[in-house]
């Protein structure tokens, strides 16, 4: 089943994706001038991306900062960006960039080598404990940063690394005229917090932060001393402001879009509001955008931190893999992706889907829905039905039962926690869903007070080495067992040293082996589990024009420079 079938009005599944045509789509070049409103549904954490990774966090860093390279979301290329090129070492160890000249922060204060030395310093400094400094190692260890002159950096791998200067597109580079006392003085995790004045968050990126106004909205204004230009010379961005509207309701952020109050929001449309915004789209007020199938979904995890569960009875099987690998054979995926995802969605079986197509594992075992299999692992960790009931326990009697954290006001991951509970209740385990605000959710995941969580898990980018936080035990978003000082189980460890050989792998055939050998023993493991992976389909008001869509955390707002809208 696919969503056509559902609700009507999409291509046939399969089919190349193409915007839905308007005439604004039609409108010629660019303009300058205008305001584009956005909604996240959640305010950011920080003004500080190294202190933070949640998504609008992220939003505010795309629009005020920029990076040495950027990895366009469309093509998947490197692109220069403040580094205007570069040479790499036969070895792949050593790079040298060449920055631009004559670029100035928003305050007007130049920026130069110093400003790139600092962010490094920064991101690697131990009292700050940044999300972003695992995913700028190699191996676990530390890039060598020189400035041989002002404008010239010298990157010097501890490693071959095959990905080069694509890891870089992680850092954004903040001002060290603006923050150098704060990382002095050990406080810089705390510095830009919320209750920074605007004027103070200084950066490099298109648009300036103006305006805060805490739960409701984010205004930023053109950055008069922005670096790019347009094809033609022009400058960008095209746009002379961005409204970032803070709207926690799912469904009153899609009226709103329809409605025209909203140019778009920041993420996907859920397949049970299609309906709606197709409606929309069809009377001209907006545009449709089919991706196809994403390259990341949803994911299910138990809390695997060792101790975490001392002196509860369930420890004895809560943690085992028997119990992730009979919940994969309980699940029906296919009535999975009809139920949360009204068909427009594929079943998967790992942590990649067939949608990165450089990446995933053709060899990736397709677990069948098997529920008499599935109690049979569970008895092989002693849970059986001893009293008839229908409902399995252990041997002490203790009920198999555990709760499932989902986040408040995201319908599909409720749905999604909902199908597995269902699913579950047929081979008698019984499940409990709790949904939580993100700030609470993620205090939870934080401090391991949780036994499974069902959440949308964003990467930065689809080579495995440039997540090195998600893929090694050591890892800030290793979500089952975060940070651990050494692997707590040897197929942790046999990861470990699979993905350091990957990242120095300069033959991309082998690098595929190697990946195609971590993607197998995670699934034997079954860490984290995923069920299905959507059909994206994005939307924006009909003045909307130079947008270029793509599968990545922002699909219209991650390159937010070239934006602009008819007017």
């Amino acid at each position: 089943m696919c969503l056509a079938a559902v609700l009507g009005g999409l291509p046939a599944c399969g089919r190349d994706p193409k915007p839905s045509s308007t005439p604004a789509a039609a409108s010629g070049a660019p303009r300058s001038g205008g305001e584009l409103v956005v909604s996240v549904r959640t305010e950011p954490r920080t003004f500080n991306r190294l202190a933070a990774r949640d998504s609008p966090s992220d939003l505010v860093a795309t629009l005020t900062q920029a990076r040495l390279v950027r990895i366009n979301k469309k093509t998947q290329d490197v692109e220069p960006w403040l580094a205007e090129r570069w040479t790499t070492s036969d070895d792949g160890r050593q790079v040298t960039l060449t920055l631009r000249q004559g670029v100035t922060f928003s305050d007007g204060h130049p920026f130069t080598a110093d400003d790139v030395l600092f962010s490094f310093e920064a991101v690697y400094d131990p009292r700050v404990a940044s999300v972003l400094a695992d995913s700028l190692q190699v191996g676990g260890r530390k890039l060598e940063v020189t400035a041989p002159d002002p404008y010239t950096i010298a990157i010097t791998f501890p490693t071959p690394f095959a990905p080069g200067v694509r890891l870089l597109d992680n850092l954004p580079i903040l001002p060290r005229h603006k923050l150098a006392a704060s990382l002095e003085s050990g406080s810089f995790a705390s510095a830009w917090g919320l209750t920074t004045p605007p004027s103070e968050v200084v950066g490099l990126g298109p648009f300036v932060l103006d305006e805060y106004v805490p739960g409701q909205r984010l205004a930023f204004t053109r950055n008069p001393r922005y670096w790019r230009k347009g094809p033609d010379g022009s400058a960008l961005p095209y746009l002379d402001r961005i409204v970032v509207e803070i709207v926690s309701d799912q469904n009153a952020e899609l009226l709103r879009l329809a409605a025209g109050q909203l140019d778009l929001t920041n993420g996907e449309i859920p397949a049970e509001s299609y309906a709606m915004v197709k409606r929309a789209a069809d009377e001209g007020r907006v545009k449709l955008f089919d991706l196809g199938v994403a390259t990341e979904t949803d994911s299910f995890w138990f809390n695997l931190k060792p101790g975490a569960f001392a002196g509860d009875p369930r420890a004895r099987w809560l943690q085992r893999d028997e119990l992730r690998r009979a919940i994969s054979l309980a699940v029906d995926r296919k009535a999975f992706a009809d139920t949360v995802f009204l068909g427009a969605a594929e079943p998967v079986y790992g942590p990649e889907t067939p949608a990165n197509e450089k990446w995933y594992w053709a060899g990736t075992p397709k677990t069948p829905h098997d529920p008499a299999a599935a109690k049979v692992l569970l008895a092989s960790i002693g849970l059986t039905d001893r009293n008839g009931d229908g409902l399995l326990e252990d041997a002490s009697g203790t009920p198999a039962r555990f709760s499932i954290l989902a986040q408040k006001g995201r319908p599909r991951l409720e749905r999604g926690a909902a199908v597995v509970r269902e699913d579950l209740k047929k081979i008698g385990v019984t499940v409990d869903v709790v949904a939580l605000d993100a700030a609470a959710l993620f205090e939870r995941i934080g401090s391991a007070r949780y036994d499974a969580i069902f959440l949308r898990v964003s990467r930065t980018d689809m080579d495995p080495a440039i997540t090195p936080d998600f893929w090694f035990s050591s890892g800030t978003a290793h979500l089952w067992n975060i940070g651990q000082a050494k692997p707590a189980t040897e197929w942790e460890a046999r990861i470990d040293d699979l993905m350091r050989q990957q990242a120095a792998a300069l033959d991309p055939v082998e690098r595929k082996r190697l990946f195609d050998e971590v993607q197998r023993i995670f699934i034997e493991h079954a860490p984290v589990l995923y069920f299905a992976a959507p059909r994206v389909i994005v939307a924006s008001s009909a003045r909307l024009v130079n947008a270029t869509p793509a599968l990545t955390l922002s699909p219209l707002m991650w390159s937010p420079d070239t934006l602009a809208v008819v007017h």
